[in-house]
């Protein structure tokens, strides 16, 4: 038999099939996707907006450049990884915060919940939301230091919280919760409009809901999000907060104000998501996402800290593994 009546074919691992897609071109999207939460930001809180994220993405380039470096790799900062996780750190930081610790919260994020783990693709835990843990515990001062928008003014007539006010709404809810006192604010329409909208006390970036809705409108038009991760997580958040509300009104606040209150929309639409931290599997995904919200609700209601955004999906994302192989599809026409 000659050699080209036994055709000799080698073939790679998969994929055989590319997207199209490059690491670059997704970061790309995640930056488009930001851009009205950016706007605001900085239409909410003015230059601390600006000054953070400006930090927080130089911070982690130049981070990422280091340690690439030093461990004699390429850069590979034009993959623009590095500037989606500065801004999604900005995005988790209060508007007071001093430059330094962003700055400390960039070497976490990059050199120590990137880097050491082996660069993009590799770390087990979402970065941003590593070095946001990190501040909170090191500086819990400093991560729990607010003031209003610059707007509030504006808004006067919805009544409510003027530009003094120092504490989240999360933070008024849990202390009045902890403290046994009554709630020290009645939720109606036009406060929730107002939250939807973004002007309220929070992080920088997950104050308004509306644009961050916006962003992730544009990243399901793009495929770069399902909805499975985001859809299951507030559908949780929504039926854990429901029944909560029924059995007891007077010490839970209703859906909506779980849903526009901290940072529970970046994390479902933008932290939940990260493509390297989440299960690859659509079951698995929706297992996930009601892993995050049931956390979310536990810690927010029984737990120590207002805000359980951040824990749960760090929490989640250390399970992810497990979740892969119990949820990893049959062979194709094998039984399972």
């Amino acid at each position: 038999m000659t050699e080209a009546a036994n055709p000799i074919y080698t073939v790679s691992s998969a994929p055989h099939a590319h997207s199209g897609d490059t690491v670059r071109r997704i970061m790309l999207d995640v930056i488009i996707a930001l851009i009205p939460a950016m706007i605001a930001a900085t239409y909410f809180f003015g230059w601390h907006a600006i000054r953070l994220m400006l930090v927080c993405v130089i911070g982690c380039v130049v981070t990422e450049a280091a340690c690439r470096k030093m461990m004699g790799r390429n850069l590979a900062i034009d993959d623009l990884s590095a500037v989606v996780t500065g801004i999604l750190l900005a995005f988790n930081l209060p508007p007071s915060l001093p430059t330094w610790q962003a700055l400390f919260g960039c070497i976490v994020a990059i050199a120590i919940a990137k880097q050491v783990f082996g660069g993009i693709g590799y770390n087990p835990f979402n970065p941003a939301l590593i070095a946001r843990v990190a501040l909170l515990v090191s500086f819990p001062a400093a991560m729990t230091r607010w003031h209003s928008p610059l707007n509030t003014a504006r808004w006067t007539s919805l009544g409510w919280i003027d530009g003094a006010t120092t504490a989240t709404p999360l933070d008024m809810v849990k202390t009045a919760i902890t403290s046994g006192d009554p709630i020290p604010f009645s939720w109606d329409g036009s406060m929730a409009m107002r939250f939807f909208v973004g002007n309220m006390d929070g992080c920088i970036g997950e104050v308004s809901a509306l644009a961050l809705l916006l962003g992730a409108a544009y990243l399901l038009w793009r495929r770069c999000i399902s909805w499975h991760i985001p859809g299951s997580y507030l559908a949780t958040v929504v039926l854990f907060a429901g029944i909560l509300r029924v059995l007891n009104p007077d010490a839970n606040m209703p859906v909506s104000f779980h849903l526009l209150a901290g940072g529970l929309m970046l994390g479902a639409l933008y932290m939940a998501t990260d493509m390297t931290t989440s299960p690859l599997s659509k079951k698995g995904q929706l297992f996930y996402g009601v892993g995050c919200g049931l956390l979310t609700m536990v810690i927010r209601r029984w737990g120590a800290y207002p805000e359980g955004v951040s824990f749960a999906i760090l929490l989640m994302n250390a399970v992810t593994p497990l979740i892969n192989q119990f949820t990893q599809p049959g062979i194709y026409g094998h039984k399972k």
